[in-house]
């Protein structure tokens, strides 16, 4: 017997905002969080989507020494959204801590900035360069960060998954949250991922030539998803996450229901680690629908992964048509947040959240003219009023693994 899943509370902390009243403000007004970047050095992209410097909020980390201690700037961020969304949970101390909740979140590097100084002190020191390196270095740069600092915060004894497939992070855990509720392992989860800037990841993709720099004197204008003048990708930061409870639960406690989750999907393209794959993307759609028990017909909204690389766009758009045909609305939201990397699932999930609840769907900045090569969709190029009831979330990550979410209102 399986059971009922619903969204009960929601919190990210992105280049747009902080909060959902400010994401969904910006997202109304077209605001774009690409700016120039922060800092020096050689890369060829001279932009970035930070938190910091593109958003005029500060955030007030109320979080004990002791927390503090084992925690990067990745680890701010996951913590800050776990805080925020348990409090807006209404759940209480004694269920949080019962092993009934758990914890499904991750990020794609662990904390780089907090590595880099360790390989720092290493080289520097190379005759006793690891003496000054100690455990707490490691607990707040390990790959499992996120997840362990949350449950140490709030004493969190339920299961523990601590995602780390890059782009599809967060989808992941989201889904991986999804099952082990649908499935009676646990009662609530906690679920989603976080990023930080880091100088790292940029140069990934730069050397890859996935970045976009023709844009360097104009950040507004870029990226460009589905667009002919598209040249690639914009790094973004931020955290993001979503309680997932039993219906039933939700219902006796009166919790608000944000959303319902009705379907989850990942597998990989078996092949090629860096370049996408068609019949893996179409695969995977399928498969969500499927898990829904839903009808390709019945999907109104797909927020599409979309992060303006050349290839990407293109199979993706294929992929959509084959398994849609041209119903869907199409939207690209990282055309306002950049991507966030192992946050932008959650984040993007929660933007359609609320756009379903509001009834509104927003443009992909920048979608001029599109690409002739990416299939002939319904690419949303102004704001509308809609009912969205049912939208789909895709996400696609290095390394061949492919996502995607269905959510009800």
């Amino acid at each position: 017997m399986t059971r009922r899943v619903v969204i009960t509370a929601a919190q990210a902390i992105t280049p747009i905002g902080y909060g959902q009243e400010a994401i969904c403000q910006s997202l109304l007004t077209g605001k774009s969080g690409i700016k120039p970047l922060r800092d020096d050095g050689l890369l060829t992209p001279r932009i970035a989507c930070q938190v910091f410097g593109t958003v005029d909020y500060p955030i007030d980390y109320r979080f004990t020494r002791s927390d503090k201690k084992t925690m990067g700037p990745v680890s701010y961020y996951a913590c800050q959204v776990a805080k925020d969304t348990l409090a807006a949970s209404g759940l209480t101390e004694e269920f949080i801590t019962s092993g009934r909740l758990g914890v499904a979140f991750g990020s794609t590097h662990g904390s780089p900035t907090v590595q880099r100084d360790i390989y720092k002190t290493f080289c520097q020191n190379l005759d006793e360069g690891f003496k000054a390196i100690g455990a707490i270095d490691y607990l707040r740069s390990m790959v499992h960060t996120t997840a362990v600092n949350i449950t140490r915060m709030f004493g969190i004894t339920g299961r523990v998954v601590a995602s780390s497939t890059a782009c599809t992070t967060s989808a992941q855990a989201i889904g991986f949250g999804y099952e082990a509720v649908k499935y009676g392992m646990q009662d609530a989860m906690l679920c989603g991922g976080a990023d930080e800037y880091d100088t790292t990841t940029v140069a990934v993709f730069d050397n890859l030539l996935a970045c976009s720099a023709a844009y360097n004197d104009t950040p507004e204008r870029t990226p460009r998803p589905f667009d002919r003048n598209r040249d690639g990708l914009v790094v973004g930061e931020g955290g993001g996450a979503v309680l997932l409870e039993e219906y039933e639960m939700a219902k006796r406690r009166g919790a608000p229901i944000l959303g319902e989750v009705i379907g989850f999907a990942c597998n990989n393209n078996g092949g090629d680690l860096i370049l996408p794959n068609q019949d893996g993307i179409t695969a995977t759609l399928q498969l969500a629908l499927a898990d829904a028990k839903l009808p390709p017909e019945e999907v109104d909204l797909i927020s599409a992964h979309a992060t303006a690389t050349k290839m990407g766009d293109i199979l993706e758009s294929q992929a959509i048509q084959a398994v849609y045909g041209n119903k869907p609305l199409v939207t690209a939201l990282k055309s306002y947040t950049g991507h966030c990397m192992g946050a932008c699932g959650v984040i993007e999930t929660i933007m359609t959240l609320s756009m379903m609840e509001k009834g509104f769907v927003v443009p992909t900045l920048n979608l001029q003219e599109i690409d002739p090569r990416c299939a002939c969709l319904p690419y949303v190029r102004e704001i509308m009023a809609k009912k969205v009831r049912v939208a789909a979330i895709q996400n696609f990550a290095f390394g061949g693994v492919n996502t995607c979410l269905l959510l009800r209102k």
